[in-house]
């Protein structure tokens, strides 16, 4: 769905964006990792064509992007800015509408549309008639991702899209985005410099550092592979909460033990990652009450022993691969 080839881009002596090739398949979420200045926002736009790549080649949607019209391609593609990027004399449901509009949809199109994506991103329908500055932080973010997914476009570019946010509202949008399913159906390439935001997100994480790709694999690949110190250093600080975020019970299933019948138990989906199950288990064991997890026939004991054993035995896992 989008691939780049030998990409580079040059500001007179300086590589911004240093002979990258990667590809981001069909409904797949890749998230360009860094920190300020490694080049992973000038590889975002210039896939949108707000930067013109120096070299190398960029496909679309089976397309050439430099074969069509700029403002044609950008038509197929959402994109959402760190700052929402909202125009401040439009009101929210002019925003909303501003692609569908070029696109010439008709008006109860339209506006169907605009008030389906007020109740997806849980925003109150009486917004639409409010301006940007009348709305809070994570409401203009919202409102900007609405944008974005007006015209159902196949591809979304994320661009820090979380980054203007306060920390408490930045969580809380992200869980969200996780249970979206208009993104759910969306090939999304989104940029960002936090770590536990782009493993909580991608589906693969692309590592960039000076404008080269470092590392791009699942977030259990720079976990228990990374593939130099760079990538070690870059994910040090975090390290065992993001272990603990990126293992899922189901991951760790034949190595639990077996449980028995019994009363008093509290259920946990295997889908669960070891974290939130530590966090429920801990919080709310008293000795007598029983965790289990069912999967099918299946059914395994989740106790905080056993889930750390099993933990540090899938972990030792990769070392011997």
């Amino acid at each position: 769905m989008i691939r780049l080839k030998n990409v580079s881009k040059f500001y007179k002596s300086t590589k911004a964006v240093d002979d990258i090739s990667f590809e981001v398949k069909e409904g797949e979420t890749v998230v360009l990792l860094g920190t300020s200045g490694c080049g992973k926002t000038t590889t975002l736009r210039m896939i949108n064509r707000l930067v013109e790549p120096s070299s190398g080649k960029i496909v679309v949607n089976g397309q050439n992007i430099l074969e069509q019209p700029a403002e044609k391609m950008r038509r197929g593609i959402g994109y959402v800015l760190q700052h929402h990027g909202l125009f401040p004399h439009y009101t929210v449901a002019e925003n909303i509408s501003i692609v569908p509009n070029l696109l010439k949809w008709s008006k109860d199109k339209i506006i169907n549309r605009t008030r389906e994506l007020l109740e997806k991103l849980q925003l109150s329908q009486t917004l639409g008639d409010l301006y940007p500055s009348q709305l809070s932080g994570g409401q203009q973010q919202r409102v900007g991702l609405a944008r974005a997914l007006a015209a159902y476009p196949p591809v979304l570019l994320m661009d820090e899209p979380l980054g203007a946010l306060d920390p408490v509202t930045r969580v809380g949008i992200r869980k969200e985005f996780t249970t979206l399913d208009e993104l759910k159906r969306k090939t999304i390439l989104m940029v960002t410099h936090d770590v536990q935001e782009a493993f909580e997100l991608g589906d693969r994480v692309c590592l960039m550092d000076k404008g080269k790709i470092v590392q791009i694999g699942k977030a259990t690949d720079l976990l228990f592979n990374p593939i130099n110190d760079f990538v070690r250093s870059f994910i040090k600080e975090q390290h065992f909460q993001l272990e603990l975020e990126n293992i899922f019970i189901n991951d760790i299933w034949s190595l639990l033990p077996k449980a028995i019948d019994g009363t008093n138990e509290n259920k946990i989906s295997p889908e669960n990652s070891l974290w939130q199950v530590l966090e429920t288990v801990s919080a709310r064991q008293q000795g007598f009450e029983r965790f289990v997890s069912i999967n099918n026939n299946d059914k395994k004991q989740i106790e905080i022993a056993s889930l750390m054993a099993a933990y540090t035995q899938y972990k030792n896992s990769f070392n011997h691969e």
